[in-house]
Parts: C-alpha cells; structure tokens; sequence
C-alpha cells in the first residue's frame, strides 16, 4: 500500500500511534500542537532540511538508515550546545507512490535514535512532494547551565575532538565507486554516532566553545576561529587514522587524513578548553588556540575543504 491509497489523516495517525513519548512530553501528536515540558525555562533549537539526492539516496539507505541519520544530526546540534535533547518535530515531503512500510521505516529510526537520547518526535506535519524531503526541529534543555557557543575560544585553550572523524567520508566514497555491501564504514555513512553524552560533559567540564562537525572538520572549526576571533592550530600527528580508513584510502587511492579533516555527516563533538582541564580519553587533543586567524595544520593552510550544501 501506497501512502497515496493510504490518505493524509490515517497516515499520521497510524505514525503517531508507534512513536511512544517521554517523560517530558505532556501532550504529544494528534493536537494542533504538542506540549513539553520546559524545566530550565530556556529551550535550545536547532533544525535541518534533508534532500532526497542531495543528503541521501534510497538505493543506498533504508528508510530506517535515513530516520536515523535525520535523527541524529538534529539532536548532535543541541548536544554541542552543552544541553540534552528533548524532543523533535519533523515535517515529512512524499511522494503519493512511496510505501506506507517504507514511511513506518522511517519513524521507527526517527524513533530509535530519539531512545538513545530520552528524546521524543512530538510532531510534525505531511505533505506530497516530488522527492522525499524531511525537515527536521529539535528541542533540549540546558538543565541550569550556560551554552557553548562558538565564541568563547581563547588564546591558550586546547582543542580536542570526540567522536569518529572521517568514517561518513570514507563510507560515501566507497558507495558513490560502487560498493553496495555493508561494513563499518558504508554504515556510518548510514548512520551516524554522535557522541551525545560528551556535549553536556564538556560544558560541566568548562568547555570555551564547541560545535558538531558536519560539515568536515577544518570547515567547523573555521567557525569558531572566526566567531571566536582567534587561530586555531592542529597537529596533524595528533590524529589516530584507524586502519579501516587506511584500508578503504589504499583501496580507492585517497589520502585518509583528508577525510579526516574535511569529511563531514559523522557529527563528532569539537570543542575548546582551557588549558590545564583533565580530558577523559574519550577526548583527544589536535591542537591549540593562539592569536590570529583562521584554521591550520601542522603551521599551514590545510586548502579548501568540507561540505558545502550549495555546491553542484
């Protein structure tokens, strides 16, 4: 069955019906608004539009993989803000032919990845497009604390990373030559892993400035030398290339380190800290923050790099 034999209303009621919510949801779908809970007072948000051809492919992603995936980068945003995720809207674009168990797939990973966090979809709103779109809305809370910004790097402070680097990279380099079976790095592709949990860790810890890398790296971190007004230098040895990514660089004859820095959709956590604060090795130092502009490697510009959502 088609969502076009399904009809609008039994659609979203048959949705709403398999996504149970969380302690913070007063009131979930089925109303003309849902209503959350606030407990801090102040609500972080964070949204992001996902193209059908342009973010994913269908032929290379189930709709469970794309759930997922939409999922998470919306709830790594307001992780790098130092909050917790609460709650996500999503507005769903169909086309009349896709399947209704196609559509359940999606949800279901909507779902899921929202249970890592203790977050819920409270709502949305469905349309007939020619191309599936998802535009997607979080919510979280704060719980009492300032946010991380990108602004507060300062001279002296230590950047550091947690997360994977490189893997989304590697896994869609793999796709677009060919490759169709699954392995590590085709599924990250798939589906990321952020590193939820270390968003509000860092602010306890006393992070400076922080933000996900979804962009690529050296392209996320220009953001917070600019927003910052300071230099951010990385140490190119300070970077562990696993073997699977050497693998796969051998393999299609690509440099891994590039990846590494540019590549983006894994959603690692970057952030700044004041030097001297004991990281936990789920964090790993790449390098510094000085005076002056800009992003380099081992004292140099690195070159262009990073997604860029208006590029052909």
């Amino acid at each position: 069955m088609t969502v076009g034999d399904f009809g609008e209303f039994s659609l979203v009621t048959r949705i709403a019906r398999r996504l149970p919510q969380g302690d913070g949801v007063l009131l979930g779908p089925g109303d003309d608004a849902a209503l959350v809970s606030v407990p801090d007072g102040r609500v972080v948000v964070s949204t992001d539009l996902l193209l059908e051809g342009r973010h994913f492919r269908r032929d290379w992603s189930s709709g469970q993989d794309i759930g997922r995936k939409a999922a998470a980068q919306n709830l790594a945003d307001i992780a790098a803000m130092g909050a917790r995720p609460t709650a996500l809207l999503v507005g769903l674009g169909i086309p009349p032919d896709t399947s209704v168990a196609w559509v359940d797939e999606l949800f279901d990973g909507l779902r899921e990845e929202c249970a890592l966090v203790g977050a819920s979809v409270v709502g949305g709103d469905i349309a007939r497009s020619e191309a599936v779109m998802l535009g997607v809305t979080a919510l979280g809370d704060l719980r009492d604390r300032a946010p991380v910004t990108r602004a507060g790097a300062r001279p002296s402070d230590v950047v550091a990373v947690t997360g994977r680097l490189g893997h989304a990279a590697a896994g869609l380099a793999l796709l677009t030559a060919g490759a169709r079976d699954s392995g590590p790095l085709v599924d990250a592709h798939r589906r990321p892993r952020p590193p939820y949990a270390m968003g509000p860790r860092a602010a306890e810890l006393g992070a400076t400035a922080m933000l996900d890398v979804s962009d690529g790296l050296l392209q996320d971190l220009g953001h917070v030398a600019e927003s910052s007004g300071v230099r951010i230098e990385l140490d190119s040895a300070a970077f562990a290339v696993p073997r699977e990514l050497r693998q796969a660089a051998a393999e299609l004859g690509a440099d891994p380190l590039t990846w590494v820095l540019t590549g983006g959709d894994d959603h690692a956590l970057a952030a700044a800290f004041p030097a001297g604060i004991g990281l936990s090795g789920q964090w790993q130092v790449i390098g510094t923050v000085t005076e002056g502009r800009g992003v380099l490697v081992d004292g140099r510009e690195y070159g262009r790099g990073g997604w860029d959502h208006f590029a052909v």
